[in-house]
């Protein structure tokens, strides 16, 4: 029996839980699959079922290697649906996952535009600042920040996400405004853990030259969202996503700093389980991202506000 034959037998026995409904479901014989088994575990070098009159159970290898063999059936079934899928019209389910902060301001509003545009697509949107393995959780693409690591995934690049320096009219009027990066360490920062190099803050000045800022404060936090409500409540400078920041720029509640030094932005990409066989609604979501993205004034965009164009 081939390995993939295999690999189906197991996760039938496994999830049947009978050796008898195995080989009926399989339309093999019990003492074959007893066989299969066997040699299973023999060409792996280990246990994967404890038997006895009672039934069977997993061992910890045995739970292990089921799990890992699901991973691999659902990948089958995807590849599967992939072809067939390829000819039809953009419908069906979407499973995405993006960086929070993201996924409420922006993929949200732009998931519903482009619904709008494509009636028969029902999204899932998975808000995680984690880097989630796509095919662990059923991920169809991903918006990752930053340089991506080498790997089988498919992936496109859709565009820079800026960030900037801002502080509240009341904390500057307490403390002052800096007039350059070293002066932030003598300030009250509020520290997103997730990027931005933790507490060490990296600028780049008009002249190219890099500057480097150990800074601290009241606050550390992984949420981007409470990062923001700090900074308007004054309770320190912050660096944050410019898409984040301008709504409340815009309304004079947060004050830019540093006008001659930029924060570096991070790339941004679509990431999906294959390079290859890529449905049609994927492509579509990616290349509807692009086009948004692309533009390096998307961050100008009223989020807030966005409506079906």
């Amino acid at each position: 029996m081939d390995k993939l034959t295999g690999l189906q037998l197991f996760i039938r026995l496994v999830e049947s839980g009978s050796f008898s409904r195995t080989a009926r479901d399989m339309k093999l014989s019990q003492p074959t699959v007893t066989k299969h088994i066997a040699a299973l575990e023999s060409r792996l070098g280990g246990r994967l079922l404890n038997r006895n009159t009672r039934g069977m159970r997993l061992t910890e290898a045995g739970a292990l290697y089921y799990e890992r063999c699901k991973i691999i059936e659902r990948e089958l079934e995807a590849a599967d649906r992939l072809v067939t899928n390829l000819g039809e019209d953009i419908s069906g389910p979407l499973r995405i996952a993006c960086p929070a902060g993201l996924g409420r301001h922006v993929i949200l509003p732009l998931a519903r535009e482009f619904m709008a545009r494509n009636p028969g697509v029902r999204f899932d949107l998975q808000l995680d600042d984690h880097t989630l393995n796509l095919l662990e959780h059923g991920i169809d693409v991903a918006v990752r920040m930053g340089r991506l690591a080498d790997s089988a995934l498919g992936s496109r690049q859709l565009g820079r996400n800026p960030w900037v320096t801002v502080a509240s009219p009341s904390y500057l009027e307490r403390q002052g405004m800096p007039v350059s990066p070293h002066e932030l360490a003598t300030h009250d920062c509020l520290v997103y853990s997730s990027v931005q190099g933790d507490q060490r803050w990296h600028y780049r000045a008009a002249d190219d030259s890099a500057v480097a800022v150990a800074v601290s404060g009241p606050l550390r936090t992984n949420d981007i969202d409470s990062i923001l409500a700090a900074a308007l409540a004054g309770m320190g400078i912050a660096a944050l996503p410019a898409y984040l920041a301008r709504p409340a720029i815009v309304r004079e509640a947060l004050v830019p700093l540093l006008p001659h030094h930029t924060l570096p932005g991070q790339q941004m990409h679509a990431v999906y389980p294959s390079p290859r066989l890529v449905p049609t609604k994927v492509l579509a979501w990616i290349e509807f991202l692009q086009s948004l993205f692309g533009d390096p004034n998307w961050v100008t965009r009223d989020w807030a506000l966005a409506t079906p164009r």
